[in-house]
């Protein structure tokens, strides 16, 4: 089979994707079972599989992972106070609870870290088990919890096969999914089945960067500027409430 699409265009369909999906927590607050609504949210399900995919990815192809991780945590110290803005959820974590107490970007920081001291040979199994629940513990809070860090840890280590890696993905999504869906909220736990739509255009993934070499920082200007907009547009509409919860 052909696959025609470089990681620049699987990339921008996650950016257009990820803001369709922060447009419509704000325009249509809470989730709701309008079948347009849940059209918008199922659209913004094909955004965090294609995160984890390239930051496992970075994993592989950068020079130096340390610097890697120490970009992905400042990115991710901007961009909380960008999506907690967006949202209305308190700068300071834990006054509202333990979830989605920060954005997405904390956990796949970690997920590099994760990578990272995996690699070390020198350290045993259980070490690295060990290392694996304490990150889980620290990455639970964020958005997409530690699914966020361990689905990207896991495609990393199935780089051979993108079976074994769209299997991880329907493993970790399902995870989120029932865990919501028993526990929290059922309609949101089913919104988060439709992540499998993500393999379809992930197995198109041609192994290329594509000509333009500034994506990369593109992606890391406009996670947070969005969400920025997202703020501004919830107060206007809403006044300074939370959205997510």
């Amino acid at each position: 089979m052909h696959k025609n699409l470089n990681a620049n265009h699987i990339k921008l369909i996650a950016i257009i994707a990820m803001t369709v999906d922060h447009l419509t927590w704000v325009l249509f607050p809470g989730l709701q079972s309008v079948w347009y609504v849940f059209a918008l949210h199922v659209i913004g399900r094909l955004t965090a599989p294609i995160m984890w995919f390239f930051i496992a990815e970075g994993c592989h192809y950068t020079h130096d992972i340390k610097k890697y991780a120490a970009r992905l945590f400042v990115f991710a110290l901007v961009s909380h106070f960008a999506y907690n803005f967006a949202f209305g959820i308190p700068f300071v974590p834990f006054k509202t609870g333990i979830f989605n107490q920060t954005s997405v970007m904390w956990s796949l920081a970690w997920a590099v870290v994760l990578v990272a001291l995996c690699r070390n040979e020198k350290m045993t199994f259980w070490v690295k088990i060990i290392l694996i629940a304490v990150v889980c513990l620290i990455t639970f809070p964020s958005d997409w919890s530690c699914i966020a860090c361990m689905c990207p840890f896991f495609l990393y280590a199935h780089r051979e096969s993108f079976k074994r890696q769209a299997v991880d993905i329907v493993f970790w999504t399902f995870v989120y999914a029932a865990v919501y869906f028993i526990f929290i909220d059922k309609l949101y736990g089913a919104l988060q089945i439709f992540t499998f739509l993500s393999i379809f255009v992930l197995s198109n993934y041609n192994g290329e960067r594509g000509k333009w070499k500034g994506m990369k920082w593109f992606f890391y200007i406009y996670y947070p500027a969005h969400l920025v907009v997202v703020g501004i547009v919830r107060i206007v509409l809403n006044g300074n409430v939370r959205l997510i919860f």
